[in-house]
């Protein structure tokens, strides 16, 4: 038993060496690899950073006979911190497990690696390491399928007055009539927003502003639903079902920048556009785009309200 809970709280090189399957592997590991990051589902780690410290365990298959120190033959251990690194950029998490999970399958894909072991500890929540430890084989994580359609949607961001229009289900049975999948974005709701005085509270309350106006619009036509996820969002692409975007939690999960609380909707409807990679974005309201606005990144198709050919 003593052994067991040594092991227990080992680090990941003796976990591995304890657990080896028959048949001889090698090992990389990469300690103590600290980074300042934004990370965690309370309330107080918003908008902070803290420390957190990984150390990772791959075991690999043995080298080549013929490897001749040739550096592109192996599993460098920049590799490993290049995975750590990417899923740190792709967005903003709140469980360790999550971070964890996604960095192992990121290192599994790489053709030599075989298990890895990724323990992660916060450094600042208290008087001591708080952190998860996970270990994953080859065989468990998901392979992407070869032949998975790509899917680009078109999105359409609706003025105030587009949403209450009469026109508003003959634009989107046009849109529908398209083959790629479809998105729809809002902005703020027309009623006066209460004014915190101070920034990021204020980001919240606009936020928030934003998904009122997104209810808004399902409740004028029953084929639209609000979706505030990537998950629900790809679902929605692959299954034919109009989305509307309540943007609260992708753009306080992201970890590019969108957060910038200077953002307005249509920017960060054209952030959205991008992240898809969008064949385009028809903006229904020429009032809202102004020429700062049409250097967003994305294609811009704009309508005024009275129109209804798109």
């Amino acid at each position: 038993m003593s052994s067991d809970i040594h092991l227990a709280f080992a680090h990941p090189s003796e976990r591995s060496t304890a657990t080896a399957t028959p048949g001889p592997l090698d090992r990389l590991s990469v300690r103590d690899h600290i980074v300042e990051i934004e990370i965690g589902a309370f309330q107080q780690e918003r908008g902070n950073t803290q420390r957190v410290c990984f150390n990772v365990v791959v075991e690999i298959a043995p080298l080549p006979a013929d490897l001749d120190d040739d550096v592109d033959r192996i599993l460098s251990y920049d590799r490993v911190t290049e995975a750590i690194t990417a899923e740190l950029a792709d967005e903003r998490l709140n469980l360790l497990e999550t971070l964890g999970e996604r960095i192992a399958e990121r290192i599994l894909h790489e053709p030599q690696a075989v298990r890895v072991f990724v323990r992660i500890e916060k450094l600042d929540r208290g008087p001591g390491k708080l952190g998860v430890e996970i270990v994953r084989s080859r065989d468990q994580i998901r392979q992407a399928a070869a032949t998975e359609e790509h899917l680009r949607p078109r999105l359409m961001y609706l003025s105030n007055a587009a949403i209450q229009s009469d026109h508003l289900s003959g634009w989107i049975d046009q849109m529908q009539r398209q083959t790629s999948p479809l998105i729809l974005c809002v902005g703020l709701h027309a009623l006066d927003t209460p004014k915190s005085g101070h920034k990021w509270t204020q980001r919240r309350i606009d936020l928030l502003a934003i998904e009122q106006n997104a209810w808004c619009l399902a409740a004028r036509d029953e084929r639209c639903v609000v979706v505030s996820t990537r998950t629900e969002l790809d679902w929605a692409m692959k299954n034919g079902q109009i989305c509307v975007w309540a943007p609260s939690k992708m753009v306080l999960d992201s970890a590019d920048g969108s957060t910038d609380v200077t953002a307005d909707s249509l920017t960060l409807a054209a952030w959205l556009a991008a992240s898809f990679e969008a064949q385009e974005m028809v903006v229904v309201g020429a009032d809202l785009v102004s020429d700062q606005s049409k250097d967003l990144g994305v294609k811009l198709h704009v309508v005024g309200e009275e129109q209804i050919t798109l």
